[in-house]
């Protein structure tokens, strides 16, 4: 492998890694329905009856059959058969999600009858108050394709359909190595050492992106067998994907390069040509697994993070590379000349804005953040502007 390479376009950057993690996707497993929450579909999610497989009624009142007035014969609770009508003039009370009885010319809701003894009077409105069988899929639709990433209205529908287990991708397997001898783990910074930022913050991002992570080592000290050993380590712990902090320029205590070349990796990406971030890498090692390289300033690592790591974890997961939607500008937004520029902006009423503390060493701007803006290399983001976002990924209550 090589150290020395021109930068890479971002987006062909991002889709290399999800090429390269869809190349290399685990083996599919079958797991019970309720375990499946978080995990992806490895097969498409197809009907296995028609929904619903039975006429139901969508209100509580009276399956009738012929003209009023009609003499009651009978009733149906959900769950339960229901008899055919058969006569004229009859009917059966029934209620919401019961099964239709064949026969029926309408239902009168309780709300527009009357009964008198055994008898009932009403109108039925003009709409039809029943769900058809196969009304919201036919058995054999596919409803959901592989890839699709399983939420609990996912896990809702698959058991409506009649699935007791579905067949899923599992969730790729993390670590985090810290480079730096200069990093403290505790306390404020002080006598030139810094706070580590990136140890206690990056699992939380990993989750997030439907990673689970197995553990975090460091900091690592700044030797060339420090980092191979920490490297072995991680895999050997079971890792799909390791994510490092630092190192990955060819300073003096930069012992990344030398580390992969040591452990026989290669490139898939070295160095994008993206700000902040640069520079940041994405490696093979021998097995399919592979070690993303991230920055040792905290907004770098997270750029890194979402242009290399999201998409080689959805690429193992058999989901699509991640989606950037349109998003509009609030305010300008700079170029960074031939790089392309990740902007943090936050959300204001249905714009994007710039937050301030953006430099490459600064948390406190991400903290606000709802994404990064796409400005394209050799152009600037104007004011009204429509430009892609990478969304970072935080749960619903967490979005600024």
């Amino acid at each position: 492998m090589t150290a020395d390479a021109a930068p890479m376009r971002w987006d062909l950057a991002r889709a290399a890694a999800h090429a390269a993690g869809a190349a290399a996707a685990r083996p599919p497993s079958t797991v019970p329905l309720a375990e499946a929450d978080g995990l992806t579909l490895a097969e498409p999610l197809a009907a296995l009856t028609d929904l619903p497989a039975f006429a139901t009624s969508s209100v509580d009142g009276w399956a009738v059959r012929g003209d009023a007035p009609w003499r009651i014969v009978g009733r149906v609770l959900a769950g339960a058969v229901a008899p055919p009508l058969t006569g004229d003039g009859t009917c059966v009370e029934i209620a919401t999600g019961a099964m239709v009885p064949a026969g029926t010319t309408a239902i009168v809701r309780t709300e527009d009858s009357t009964v008198n003894v055994d008898r009932v009077t009403g109108a039925p409105r003009a709409a039809r108050e029943w769900r058809e069988p196969g009304e919201e899929a036919r058995r054999g639709e596919v409803l959901l394709p592989a890839g699709t990433p399983v939420t609990p209205g996912v896990v809702g529908l698959a058991a409506s359909c009649g699935y007791d287990e579905l067949v899923v991708r599992p969730r790729p397997r993390t670590a985090v190595l810290v480079f730096g001898d200069e990093l403290l783990t505790a306390g404020p910074p002080a006598e030139g050492r810094i706070r580590d930022s990136l140890g206690p913050s990056l699992p939380g991002w990993l989750r997030r992106l439907g990673a689970t992570v197995d553990r975090t080592i460091g900091p690592v000290q700044d030797t060339l067998d420090a980092h191979v050993d920490a490297i072995r380590s991680a895999f050997h712990g079971g890792a799909d994907v390791v994510c490092t902090t630092g190192g990955t320029m060819h300073g003096p205590v930069d012992h990344l390069h030398p580390a992969l070349a040591k452990i026989g990796a290669g490139y898939v990406v070295n160095t994008v040509a993206v700000r902040p971030g640069y520079p940041m890498l994405l490696a093979r090692l021998p097995g399919g697994r592979f070690l993303a390289g991230l920055p040792g300033n905290p907004q770098s690592a997270i750029v890194a993070l979402m242009s290399l790591v999201e998409p080689l974890l959805a690429g193992l997961t058999g989901r699509p590379e991640p989606a950037t939607p349109p998003v509009t500008l609030g305010a300008d937004v700079p170029g960074r000349g031939d790089f392309t520029h990740l902007a943090l902006v936050r959300r204001e009423g249905g714009a994007m804005f710039p937050v301030k503390h953006t430099g490459s060493s600064m948390l406190r701007g991400l903290a606000q953040a709802a994404g990064f803006a796409i400005v394209a290399p050799g152009t600037a983001g104007a004011r009204g502007a429509q430009l892609p976002l990478v969304p970072l990924p935080l749960l619903e209550g967490e979005r600024p």
